[in-house]
This record gives C-alpha cells, sequence and structure tokens, in this order.
C-alpha cells in the first residue's frame, strides 16, 4: 500500500519500497508512505508489527535491505544518525546522569558546534516552551518522569530537527500523567510547526495527538488515514479489530429491496437494514456496529431497526454505562451515557436499536 500526503502539501519524509529483514524474519515487507511538512504521523500496531524497525531506519540506525529513505528529496539511505536532519526521544530518555539539565539540553549543540552564546539562547527558548526554567541545576536522579521526558523532548527539539522521531517517549509514565504529558507535546508540536513521527501501541495516544495515524500490521501498512477515518472507516478486518470495539454480526445478504434496504442473514437473525447501499445477494461479510452508536428500547421503533435480547451484564464506566446484551447467539456491546433516564439490570428484555448506516467489511479472500 502507497501512503501520500494529504493533497496539496510537500512531502518533508518519504518512504519508498522499504524493506527489512533480520535472519529468516522480515520486519518490514515494502513500505511507502509520505509526510508532510508539520504533520504529526502515528505508527500504531501492536508488538512485532515492525514500527519501531520503521522508526529507527528513518533515524539512521538502520541499513534497509531495500528501498529508500528521502528527506526534503535526499536518499539518506547510508547518512549516519548524526548527520540526518532528524532527532530521536527514546522510550527510556537516555538522559546522561552527570549533567544537569542544561548539560543535557544542550549536549547535542554542541555535537552541532553551535557558538556558547547562541547555544545558551536556544537552550532559553526550548526551556520556556517545556516548562523547565526552574529546573535547570537539577540533575536526572532528581526529576520526576514526567520531568526527565521533557528534558528529552527538548533535548531533541533544540537542535531543530527536520524530523522529531518518537519511540514510544510516553510509555513509561502513569496513566494520569502520560495523558497530560501527551497533550503538552501536541501543543509544543503545533507550536513549532515541526514534523513528528510517533511510534506506540496506544491507540487513546494515537488518536488524540496524530493528524493522521499509520494502522501496522506483520510488517505492512494496513490502513492510514485521520484518527476519525481510522475509527470510523476501517478498511481491512485487522484494522477493525484492532481499533476500538465493536459488534459484529456475520452473514450474507439474502434478499435486496427495490428501495435499497437490505436483509442480512446471521445465526438465527434476520436484520433489516434501512438506508444500507444496497448488497448483492450472496454477498458474505461482516456489519461492524460501535459500542457508542447502539441504543437500548423498551419498544421497536418503527422507523428503525431493533433486535430482542437479553441484558447479561452491566458495567458502570463513569461517563457512561456499558451492557453486554444477548441477542440469538451475537453478544452485542452498548455504550450508553444516558443512564440518569433509564438504567436497565441483569435479566430485563430490551430492544437493541441499530444506526441506520452501520459499516459493511466484505469477507476477504482467504
Amino acid at each position: 500500500m502507497t501512503a501520500d500526503v494529504p493533497p496539496g502539501e510537500g512531502p518533508v519524509l518519504e518512504v519508498r519500497g522499504l524493506g527489512k529483514a533480520f535472519g529468516a524474519t522480515r520486519a518490514l515487507s515494502s513500505v511507502s508512505f509520505s509526510v508532510a511538512r508539520g504533520e504529526f504521523v502515528t505508527l500504531l500496531g501492536p508488538s512485532g508489527c515492525g514500527k519501531t524497525t520503521l522508526l529507527n531506519l528513518i533515524g539512521g540506525f538502520l541499513e534497509p535491505d531495500s528501498g529508500e529513505i528521502r528527506l526534503n528529496g535526499e536518499v539518506v539511505n547510508r547518512i549516519p544518525p548524526y548527520r540526518r536532519p532528524t532527532a530521536m526521544v527514546f522510550q527510556n530518555y537516555a538522559l546522561f546522569p552527570h549533567l544537569d539539565v542544561f548539560g543535557n539540553i544542550a549536549f547535542g549543540l554542541r555535537a552541532q558546534h553551535v557558538r556558547r552564546r547562541a547555544a545558551r539562547q536556544r537552550v532559553a527558548r526550548i526551556v520556556e516552551i517545556v516548562r523547565l526554567r526552574d529546573l535547570l541545576h537539577r540533575y536526572p536522579s532528581q526529576l520526576s518522569g514526567g520531568q526527565q521526558q521533557r528534558v528529552a523532548l527538548a533535548r531533541a527539539l533544540v537542535v531543530e530537527p527536520e524530523v522529531l522521531l518518537l519511540d514510544e517517549p510516553l510509555s513509561n509514565l502513569d496513566a494520569k500523567l502520560r495523558e497530560g504529558v501527551r497533550d503538552e507535546l501536541r501543543v509544543i508540536q503545533r507550536q513549532l510547526g515541526i514534523t513528528a513521527v510517533l511510534v506506540t501501541h496506544d491507540q487513546d495516544e494515537a488518536m488524540a495527538v496524530s493528524d493522521r495515524v499509520m494502522v501496522m500490521h506483520t510488517g505492512r501498512i494496513e490502513q492510514i488515514g485521520t484518527p476519525r477515518a481510522i475509527y470510523e472507516r476501517p478498511q481491512t478486518a485487522f484494522v477493525a479489530d484492532f481499533i476500538g470495539s465493536f459488534s459484529a454480526i456475520e452473514g450474507e445478504f439474502v434478499t435486496v429491496h427495490p428501495d435499497g434496504d437490505v436483509l442480512q442473514s446471521a445465526p438465527e437473525l434476520r436484520i433489516r437494514l434501512p438506508h444500507a447501499p444496497a448488497r448483492v445477494p450472496g454477498l458474505r461479510g461482516r456489519v461492524l456496529i460501535r459500542p457508542e452508536r447502539l441504543r437500548l428500547r423498551d419498544h421497536v421503533s418503527p422507523d428503525g431497526c431493533a433486535l430482542p435480547g437479553s441484558v447479561e451484564r452491566v458495567t458502570f464506566l463513569g461517563t457512561h454505562l456499558r451492557y453486554v446484551v444477548q441477542v440469538g447467539q451475537v453478544q452485542f456491546v452498548v455504550d450508553d451515557p444516558r443512564f440518569e433516564e433509564k438504567e436497565y439490570r441483569p435479566g430485563d428484555r430490551v430492544w437493541v436499536a441499530l444506526p441506520a448506516n452501520p459499516l459493511f467489511l466484505p469477507e476477504e479472500p482467504g
């Protein structure tokens, strides 16, 4: 799959047909995509999908077996990391314990032979942005995890890279701190207008910070698009299964109405889907519905589709109630924020109201 930058925007990073293997294990297979200047792209996928290998190839810490990496149009396959216009923020921060905050941040500037006065000016600007001004003379052992993460980020930003590479930089933080630092990272990236490529396996993190998300699986790109497109319109079964949760109804289309409405059969179910695009009778696949798009009712609405079922479990999740409803052999997960209006209990008989236009994924050839 080739994933291009949004129309009308020139790429600062281009990856063309990139391949990499470690012995008999193929980590990447002909990966191609582009990143526009100032864009925030996240590489998302399970462990072993190739996302960290891809980031290390872009940064120059590995050499590809095939394909090209271009930065500002220049092929950089054989250029070492310190000569590439990139900077990496590592998962473990990699701070120098014998240097204070100022020394850690300024380290890359010394390597670039930036004059002392100019280096101090650049460090002063960055520490204001990442809120480290009062910590310049502390050492890493005297900093919290979030503060260490900001030092690592400042050290990468101060060298003014064309592309900022982020290797799961928030994974060592606790959940509450991770959310706060995540939001700060996005604000800083927008403020500086820097191009960023993030590796993560955290879906919430990817959705919160990205202009586009690239979902990877077994060394290939499954889909790349905006967070909303990835969530609402997954193009493959893997993306649908990996991103968020959903209720799935498997079967085949057996009748197509003249007005375009469709009946689908599933185990013990025949479902009328009003307003669905006409499908060919016999076509097999899955109807996928996100939990927040389902609703529970006491009766059937005359203008929609609903299925009778029984409430199996109810879980309070703060902002909503999560119901598990058994309909024949299919379990529906329903997230309902309106529990103040009506709260169902296990054993209650209900109707599960389906949305008018659920997502349909045809059966993939196998």
